[in-house]
């Protein structure tokens, strides 16, 4: 599997493409934001003739789901996400407010398809079992491929760092709970694909994490 990175709006959210040799693939938190960022992002899915079967959502926050209209304009797919978090698309027009973010008229799509605890979301090749990890929100869901070790994580685990748990339905411990018991028990050399920042793996969480020792 091949992940493309891209790094959009002034928030630097991480937005990825996942796809194989099938030429299927998935969308994973789409901030573009900017027209440019729209252009660059559909640009690299025309270039490489893929074939774009879901859209995921790790959780809800505005910075992860500016790109869900354009996505749906271009390819008519809906969010998947967990239900957890569907009363954060009301609240889009507020978040973005908090955060100096002008809303001309934004709309966030409802989710179409709700994923949850042990769900299985496939295209070409791959396989992403879907771990419920709450805290940062309380929908927060990741996106674990086995065969390939890694782990889409949204906002739950950073390099050194963790999610953010003063927002709405945020809770610190539910988080710490939740990465220990379902994101540190993964072989130590899974990759860990942020909503923010540079990878880490696992085994480099669990040996330097300040928040998780």
């Amino acid at each position: 599997m091949k992940v493309k990175i891209f790094e959009f709006n002034p928030i630097r959210e991480n937005t990825y493409i996942a796809y194989d040799k099938t030429k299927e693939c998935v969308i994973i938190d789409p901030g573009c934001f900017f027209q440019e960022e729209r252009s660059e992002f559909l640009d690299f899915i025309v270039d490489n003739d893929l074939v774009v079967k879901h859209l995921l959502n790790t959780h809800m926050h505005f910075d992860h789901i500016f790109g869900n209209e354009f996505i749906y304009e271009q390819f008519h797919l809906l969010p998947e996400g967990n239900k957890g978090d569907e009363f954060l698309l009301e609240q889009m027009p507020l978040q973005m407010e908090m955060f100096g973010f002008k809303n001309d008229g934004y709309k966030a799509p409802k989710i179409g398809k709700y994923l949850k605890e042990n769900d299985i979301v496939t295209f070409g090749n791959q396989r992403f079992i879907v771990l419920e990890v709450p805290g940062h929100s309380p929908g927060h869901i990741v996106f674990y491929n086995q065969e390939a070790g890694c782990v889409f994580a949204g906002d739950v685990l950073f390099r050194g760092s963790i999610g953010r748990t003063d927002l709405a339905g945020g809770n610190h411990q539910q988080l710490i709970d939740g990465i220990k018991g379902k994101l540190l028990t993964l072989p130590g050399d899974t990759v860990i694909y942020s909503g923010h920042g540079p990878l880490t793996t696992i085994r480099e969480e669990i040996r330097s994490n300040y928040y998780l020792q």
